[in-house]
């Protein structure tokens, strides 16, 4: 037997970030309420955070504040060429 749904959970986001996660939830063809009760599930069978959470290293940090280049390959292989140098790859 299924059990009842009867509580409800609240949380204030920004309406920029309801919409963006809207717009993900619906291409995977899940609501948000679905969404939180998938989440809470996963909390409640695995006794943990269901997603890897990390803070950033300081090389990380470093490399977030670097611009983004506009450099496009050719091929994957061009890409770790340069990448990795003389390295093998």
């Amino acid at each position: 037997m299924t059990p009842l749904k009867t509580e409800i959970v609240r949380a204030r986001v920004s309406h920029e970030l309801k919409h963006s996660a809207e717009q993900v939830l619906d291409n995977l063809g899940m609501s948000m309420t679905e969404a939180i009760r998938l989440f809470l599930t996963q909390v409640s069978l695995r006794q943990e955070f269901p997603i890897e959470l990390k803070i950033p290293n300081k090389v990380t940090l470093e490399a977030m504040k670097e611009n983004v280049t506009e450099k496009t390959y050719d091929s994957v292989d061009d890409l770790f060429n340069e990448v990795l140098g003389d390295a093998q790859h």
